[in-house]
């Protein structure tokens, strides 16, 4: 990077001969210079002499001053050797896509600057042409002078077209991010190339030409070919209708006559329908007389109707008043019979009472009886009952055994109590230890998860090894994204940074055998893309690093990379020495905001921040220290950690647990058992108490039954029933109850008699109503059929009326149409004469007129195809004809004269393209011969007709065993192409008409030897006195080139170590160069 003291340079023409500065002061001849030592040097038309840049890309201020022949402009990566490239390209109005980088002119502006310029003075014959271009920064603008007076960019771009030069075409200027494009370009883009860089001047303007003619050639054969078809089916189509012209003037006789028989049909139509009017209006007039008597028959039956319904309406509504009362005498009824039913249901109960009553003193008088008889058996068992001997010794011991169970089952209850609650710890310990575990082994499940998504070779290949792994003596790892365990999630990103992806999916395996076993299995035989590598054979993950953590820690720094993870041996092993884990450090955003001090005091290669990555590199030309940062990546596969450690020490808690519930269960079934064997003694004492007990306490349990038997009959005996008052008490009771359905019954027969007397009335009521209503019945039926007899006549009344007005309308319309058929005034009501006379000679009913109508309506169908226009389109048909005729001709003439020009621009466009082509031939052979290879250019077409698709090819081979192959972006290596580019260009160099060629870093990619040799055909080629100027731009050159007197060497240095040009003294340096000596 250009520093801001940089002063203004100049650079120096450096060959293998004496060296001086250029001077441009002193003229020998117009188009050559004289040198310092006396030697001219001649430039063509368009050369260039000076490039003259301010604040552009790395520099300040420069001024260039290229030789007339090979320019070589070498210089270490970033110093600026693109930069003059740049200049060029932009100096001569060229587009920023040309070069590759910025798409903004703004771009190219030093950093920091508001503003640059580039200057280039370029020779020319009448005067050097200088061309100023200034660019803003600011609104990304560029302003231009030419001699040192604003003008336009058009303009620059006539005055550069006029001295041919093209910074667009590849062949002329290919710039370094251009390399690679030249071997993409299709055949007839390298042909336009080759045509614009070094073919005559009108060579490429005859080729867009031809393209031209064929293009309008191929447009006037196929409007020849569609005006020759039309003209043709235009003959027959009119021979075809000539016998239709005739069949015409038939078709329109009878059209006529149709037309006639068309204007009488309606004065037929109007004269039948007025008949018809006439015959309507009498029927009308007869059926409205008959309607009136009809009307005059009907009143008097509507008036003994109202009569009839006048008197039924009191007699309704009498009747209605008698249902209601005959309901409500029912309901009364109801009512009653209801109470009386309640009357027989208490008297049953009543009846069910005492039955109950003496049901319980018979059973009284039986348990007395029962109970006399069990007072007997006890007391003969008691009297029965022998002098036993005292138990009561026995019971103690008994009662002192049992208290010493009772104490030892408690102490066993304690215990058991214990251990459950230290087992039900234990298993919920347990429990716990065994989700902790199942998490981590789901989360292990979704990293594999993961695994198979992204690489699903790598997946099948673990599944494989995880089947296999008796197969191998030593440590097989699975991919290290699987046993890496990042400590803390938020650490993965810097894993995942510094381990390519490669790795992170590969295998690490412990012993070379075993590793070439896996990838003969999975690589070879099962053709899975997989990684693996190899652990050293001495364990690298404990080395320690460099500087201790301490002293870095006042850099924001807090651990080593290594310390952020934990992996198995072997794969920390190869981590630290591949990628040196353990001498990385991470830091915090305190780092990030001191990192140029951290670099300059920490000497360290690689550093990590919060959230960016610093590499940090020397110099091989300068030793200065060159920091780059990029920013960190989000992690994709790390995130899910699983500390091991955690993960061994649950495993071993677990197992702990699980020991400790087998150790509580053991304890707890040998508690069972003895608690199961004091169980049973105790039941054995119980028993033996048991029956001691019984023994004693047998006589007086019967004493004490006996006693409570005697209570029990003296209470059943005082507790007994006097039936005789029992049921003198229901007979009484039932007696009441009697006097009240009496009374109950005495209602209901007079509520009876009301419901029957009312029924009565509503009887005779409805007798009378019956005879009425019938007398009504019969009115309205003879009334109703009259009034269908009226409403029939009105309605045949109404349609009569209905259709003397569709006919009167009718009428009007039809002598209305007539006349307008008939073409008549609105005053006429006459037929005119004319059509009464024709009118004569046609049939007078509509059924002959309909007759004559479809008779010559079918004669006149007959004659299909044909219309009124059918002569105009015969006679406008003959005179396209004739026009079609002409043109034809015109369009044969034109396309023959297309041919002829076409054919004298191909002889003028071909055969010197040919010889071109031709001379490029020979020399690119030439130039393949001497590297001992094979190359040959020659002119390709599918169809010779067809321009648009002339191109050329470039075939090469650089091997004897191999046959010539076309020169593609896919078959050659990139040095192959390479060569082949730089020999192409070469090939054009003697040929050029362009008074400079530009190549950027073509070399990069050739091997040492085909590097030389291309230099070699360089040197000779582009140092013979007829060639124009050429610039050679590359990096690096190889020891002992061939150098020739008429070439340049423009050496570009830049860095904090450059000279200022006031103490450059050029020839104290050659003098020092003179007396090294030669190694």
């Amino acid at each position: 990077m250009a520093l801001q003291r940089k002063k203004r340079r100049t650079s120096h023409d450096l060959t293998n001969s004496q060296t001086s500065q250029v001077s441009l002061s002193s003229f020998i001849h117009p188009n050559t210079f004289n040198l310092g030592n006396g030697r001219k040097e001649r430039f063509v038309e368009g050369s260039i002499l000076r490039i003259s840049m301010k604040n552009f890309l790395t520099y300040d201020h420069s001024d260039v001053f290229p030789g007339p022949n090979l320019n070589m402009i070498v210089g270490a990566n970033g110093t600026g050797k693109s930069s003059v490239v740049c200049a060029i390209c932009l100096g001569l109005a060229g587009k920023t896509a040309i070069l590759g980088r910025g798409d903004k002119v703004g771009l190219y502006v030093k950093r920091g600057c508001s503003k640059g310029s580039v200057e280039i003075e370029l020779y020319r014959a009448d005067g050097n042409l200088v061309i100023n271009r200034e660019i803003h920064v600011e609104n990304n603008q560029s302003v231009w002078m030419i001699g040192g007076k604003h003008t336009s960019l058009k303009a620059v771009e006539e005055a550069v077209k006029e001295l041919h030069i093209q910074v667009g075409n590849l062949c002329q200027f290919l710039p370094q991010e251009k390399v690679g494009e030249f071997a993409k370009m299709s055949k007839i883009e390298l042909l336009e190339a080759t045509e614009k860089s070094v073919g005559p001047p009108d060579m490429y303007d005859f080729h867009c030409k031809l393209k031209t003619f064929r293009t309008k050639e191929r447009e006037l054969e196929n409007s020849c070919k569609e005006k020759a078809n039309f003209l043709e089916k235009a003959r027959q189509r009119n021979e075809r209708h000539k016998l239709d012209v005739e069949r015409y003037h038939t078709k329109r006789r009878h059209l006529d006559r149709i037309q006639m028989l068309e204007k009488k049909k309606p004065w037929v139509e109007y004269e039948t329908a007025r008949k018809e009017l006439e015959e309507v209006k009498k029927q009308r007039e007869e059926m409205k007389k008959t309607v009136k008597s009809l009307k005059e028959v009907q009143a008097p039956l509507l008036r003994k109707i109202q009569t009839i319904e006048s008197q039924l309406q009191p007699i309704e509504s009498e009747m209605k008043e008698k249902t209601a009362k005959i309901r409500e005498a029912s309901q009364k009824c109801k009512q009653k019979q209801d109470q009386l039913d309640r009357k027989y249901k208490e008297i049953d109960d009543i009846k069910q009472a005492l039955s109950l009553q003496q049901m319980e003193e018979v059973d009284r008088k039986k348990r007395i009886a029962n109970t006399r008889r069990l007072i007997q058996d006890l007391q003969r068992e008691l009297d029965s009952m022998g002098s036993h001997e005292d138990v009561t010794p026995r019971i103690e011991a008994v009662n002192s055994e049992l208290r010493t169970i009772q104490e030892e089952k408690a102490r066993l209850d304690g215990e058991r109590q214990d251990l459950r609650r230290d087992k039900d710890e234990a298993s919920g310990e347990l429990r716990r230890l065994q989700n902790r575990l199942r998490s981590l082994e789901d989360m292990m499940n979704r990293k594999e998860e993961k695994l198979r998504s992204r690489f699903r070779d790598t997946y099948v290949a673990m599944q494989w090894l995880r089947n296999h792994r008796h197969l191998f003596e030593g440590t097989v790892h699975e991919p290290m994204m699987l046993v890496i365990n990042v400590r803390d999630p938020r650490h993965a990103k810097y894993i995942e940074s510094h381990i390519p992806v490669n790795d992170l999916r590969a295998f690490v395996f412990e012993k070379q055998q075993d590793m070439e076993k896996f990838m003969a299995e999975v690589r070879d035989e099962q053709k899975l893309r997989v990684n693996s590598v190899i652990a050293p054979a001495e364990s690298c993950a404990n080395r320690p690093p460099s500087r201790s953590l301490d002293s870095l820690k006042h850099y924001g720094i807090f651990s080593y990379l290594r310390e952020l993870f934990d992996a198995p041996e072997e794969v920390m092993s190869y981590l630290c020495h591949q990628y040196r884990i353990n001498d990385v450090p991470v830091g915090t955003e305190r780092t990030k905001s001191m990192i140029e001090t951290v670099i300059r005091e920490s000497q360290l290669r690689m550093i990590y921040t919060a959230e960016e990555k610093y590499t940090v590199k020397k110099s091989s030309y300068s030793n200065k220290t060159i920091s780059s940062n990029s920013a960190l990546r989000s992690s994709q596969f790390l995130t899910m950690a699983i500390d091991a450690d955690e993960r061994r020490h649950l495993e071993e808690q677990l197992n702990a647990a699980q020991k400790q519930v087998q150790d509580i269960d053991a304890c707890m079934s040998a508690n069972h058992e003895q608690q199961v064997r004091l169980e049973r003694r105790d039941n054995e004492l119980r028993a033996e108490k048991k029956h001691l007990s019984e023994l004693k306490g047998k006589k007086r349990q019967l004493e004490q039954k006996i006693s409570t038997k005697e209570d029990s009959v003296r209470q059943m005996e005082q507790s007994g029933i006097d039936l005789q008052k029992a049921d003198e008490e229901a007979k009484a009771k039932i007696c009441a109850v009697n006097d009240q359905k009496v009374a109950i019954v005495q209602d209901i027969l007079q509520a009876m008699k009301q419901r029957a007397r009312l029924s009565m009335e509503k009887v005779y009521l409805a007798l009378e109503a019956a005879g009425l209503t019938a007398e009504k019945t019969n009115l309205e039926s003879d009334y109703r059929e009259r009034t269908t007899d009226l409403r029939r006549a009105e309605q045949v009344f109404i349609e009569l009326d209905h259709r003397k007005s569709s006919l009167l309308e009718s009428c009007k319309n039809m002598v209305k149409r007539a006349r307008e058929i008939c073409t008549m005034n609105p005053g006429e009501t006459v037929v005119p004469e004319i059509l009464h006379t024709a009118f004569s000679e046609l049939p007078d009913t509509l059924e002959e007129i309909d007759a004559m109508l479809a008779e010559e309506k079918a004669r006149a169908d007959c004659i299909t195809g044909l219309s009124e226009t059918v002569v105009e389109e015969y006679n406008r048909r003959e005179q396209e004809i004739k026009t079609m005729e002409k043109e034809l001709e015109e369009k044969t003439n034109a396309l023959t004269t297309y041919r002829q020009n076409i054919s004298e621009a191909k002889e003028r466009w071909l055969m010197p393209l040919k010889q071109l082509v031709e001379q490029i031939n020979v020399k690119f052979s030439e130039f393949f011969r001497s590297m001992h290879c094979a190359g040959e250019v020659d002119l390709h077409s599918d169809n010779p007709d067809e321009y648009d698709r002339y191109g050329i090819r470039i075939r090469v081979k650089f091997r004897s065993s191999t046959q010539l192959h076309e020169l593609t972006p896919h078959h050659q290596s990139g040095g192959e192409r390479s060569v082949s580019t730089m020999l192409y260009l070469m090939a054009l160099q003697e040929l050029n008409r362009c008074p400079f060629r530009v190549v950027d870093e073509i070399n990069q990619g050739m091997d040492p030897v085909n590097e030389r040799r291309v230099f070699d055909i360089v040197v000779k080629t582009a140092c013979s006195g007829s060639t124009s100027q050429y610039f050679f731009i590359t990096p690096k050159l190889l020891q002992n080139l061939t150098y020739a007197e008429e070439m340049t060497v423009l050496c570009v240095h830049n860095g904090p170590y450059m000279l200022p040009p006031h103490k450059w003294n050029q020839e104290a340096f050659m003098r020092r160069i003179k007396r090294r000596p030669i190694q």
